[in-house]
């Protein structure tokens, strides 16, 4: 059985507010070329996420609602643009080389 990584980041804001603020968060690991690089070195392909909320002990996705505003129990899904592996790592080293990280 593999590990999660499970982030959990309070939002003390309104839901809409909370849902903005979501996307931009994911927006953070899933827009750029070089966290996919990072993400691909690491073995990483997908990331599956939700909003939730203290009162609510269902595992509700409040990111997804029905038109009549019910809420989705199922995840959401950041699937990270698919790289080598082994060349995603070497893509690292040669940035980490050009930016003098050691």
């Amino acid at each position: 059985m593999p590990y999660r990584l499970h982030i959990d980041i309070p939002l003390e804001m309104g839901e809409e507010e909370a849902r903005i603020a979501s996307i931009q968060i994911l927006g953070l690991l899933a827009d750029h070329d070089d966290k996919a690089i990072i993400l691909n070195a690491i073995g990483i392909q997908e990331i599956n996420y939700r909003l939730g909320h203290d009162d609510d002990r269902q595992k509700s996705n409040y990111l997804i609602k029905n038109e009549n505003g019910h809420v989705n129990n199922k995840k959401s899904k950041i699937v990270v643009p698919k790289m080598d592996q082994i060349e995603a790592l070497q893509t690292l080293t040669k940035l980490d080389e050009e930016l003098d990280i050691q």
